[in-house]
């Protein structure tokens, strides 16, 4: 049996929510990531920042631009050392600027993907996948990749259904 890995990367508190400015209990990407889990088993790793990003949504969203900007690898909490034991990668996390926070790349770019199948999953309020997909290609050197996820954030509490459909049909 396959064995999944669900990594994630996602913000609580103040999050843009459909025009407004919301404070969330739980990041949208944490839900639909728990949402894979729950349709096809598998180990969740969040990925952490030593340095937590600003509480308030538009001094994050500066930082996020300037790291984005410089190419940042802001340093993790914790790091995995290897994904041997995975057959499916399941990459998950808000659209920063048009691609995952740099942090997601602090973890991936450490990491041998030979033989592993990557998916792409994003949440957004308007932009889609955006780049992730194609910076993934460049980044997991040797996998192969499944279709990518865009869920809209506002929309993620009620898309259970969806993602485990999704899940389902991509591993």
């Amino acid at each position: 049996m396959a064995k999944n890995l669900i990594l994630y990367y996602s913000r609580k508190g103040e999050n843009y929510w459909n025009g407004t400015i919301k404070n969330l209990q739980k990041g949208n990407t944490e839900i639909v990531a728990e949402y894979i889990q729950n349709a096809l088993g598998g180990d969740l790793f969040e990925v952490e920042t030593v340095k937590t990003y600003k509480a308030e949504y538009y001094a994050c969203t500066d930082e996020a631009k300037e790291e984005l900007r410089e190419g940042a690898r802001p340093e993790l909490k914790r790091y995995l050392d290897s994904i041997a034991e995975y057959d499916n990668i399941f990459i998950c996390g808000p659209c920063w600027w048009g691609t995952y926070p740099m942090a997601v790349f602090s973890l991936i770019e450490r990491l041998d993907f030979t033989g592993k199948k990557v998916m792409a999953v994003m949440t957004h309020e308007g932009s889609g996948l955006g780049t992730c997909e194609q910076d993934l290609k460049k980044l997991c050197r040797g996998a192969s990749f499944g279709s990518g996820l865009a869920v809209h954030g506002a929309d993620a509490a009620g898309s259970e259904a969806i993602v485990a459909e999704w899940a389902k049909r991509s591993v």
